[in-house]
This record gives C-alpha cells, structure tokens and sequence, in this order.
C-alpha cells in the first residue's frame, strides 16, 4: 500500500463537491492512510463536521492550535479537494491568512507532495490570474489535476450538475510518496 503508516492531509474547500469528501477519505484509508481533515473557515459550511471526525478519528481542523493544544501528526501528503479559484490564487502567492493556507505556503519548501483537484467553472477558469497561479504551482512541483482527463471546468452556474462527476479517484494516484 502506497500510504502505509502515512498521513495524508485533505485541505476541503467552500465549493459544491465538499459535502463528499468523505469519498476521497473512503479511498485513502483503503491505501493505508491516517486521514487529517483541514477545511477552510468557509467550507465549515459545506461539510458533516461529526462525521468526517468520526470517520477519520481527528478532529477537523480549520485553525491554528493554542498554545496548549497537541501538535497534529505532520503530513506526509497533502491533497486539496475540491479547491477553490480563491485558494489556488491564495496558495501560488504564498498567502498564509488561514491554517489551510499556511500548511499549504511552507509544504512546497518542505518536499511535502501536494496535489491540487480544483472545482472552477470555466469563467474563472479562463481568467490570468488562475492560469498564472496554476503555472506557478506547477513550476513548484505541485500536481495540479486540471486539464482533458483531469478536472475540466464547467460552465458558470452549472456547478451543482458537476458534483457527480467530481474526480475523487485521480488524487490518490497522482501522489508522488
């Protein structure tokens, strides 16, 4: 098994395919990995908090730990599924205004693999910003699953009818570990 013993950090994002991320930890743990649930403050919103904790036995993290607080497991990979227009820009800047964002600005640094499934309609898409911040992460060494075969923008305002087809199968095996 390709995670054997290792953790595998699953940064969630607010977009329409958050509610199944349950799915990707389903297919992680078959791999062997210990799953740790970050989402950012806004996909609070968009996921069954108990139950992902039940299912990965951890807490889901969306903030920086107090002090006091128990330092998490360090990860070994991390995915970010379904990710955001506004997150992929953020993570190619280096911005680190949230948890998820901080993990993600020093993992690059690290070595630590990441893979990137995003969840944009082709608008935005389309946008430079995002084809710049996708081209920086990909000159990193960030896997970025966008592209014929990967992840492939909807229309704008067809986000709902995308959810089915979300692509949690590719993650695992574009993780480099």
């Amino acid at each position: 098994m390709r995670g054997a013993g290792k953790v595998l950090y699953v940064i969630v994002c607010a977009a329409a395919p958050a509610g199944d991320v349950g799915r990707l930890v389903e297919l992680a743990h078959r791999e062997g990995w210990e799953v740790q649930i970050v989402a950012t403050p806004s996909a609070l919103d968009f996921i069954d908090v108990p139950a992902l904790e039940r299912q990965t036995g951890r807490p889901v993290r969306s903030r920086y730990r107090k002090p006091a607080d128990p330092k998490p497991p360090r990860a070994d990979a991390i995915v970010v599924a379904p990710a955001t227009y506004n997150t992929i820009n953020k993570f190619a800047r280096g911005s680190a205004d949230t948890y998820a964002l901080g993990l993600l600005a020093e993992a690059p640094g690290l070595g630590i693999p990441v893979v990137v499934l995003p969840f944009v309609n082709s608008g935005l898409a389309a946008r430079v910003p995002f084809r710049q911040a996708v081209e920086t992460l990909r000159a990193e060494g960030v896997r970025v699953l966008l592209g014929p075969g990967e992840f492939e923008p909807h229309p704008p305002n067809a986000g709902p009818q995308a959810v089915a087809a979300f692509p949690w199968h590719l993650v695992l095996p574009n993780l480099n570990v």
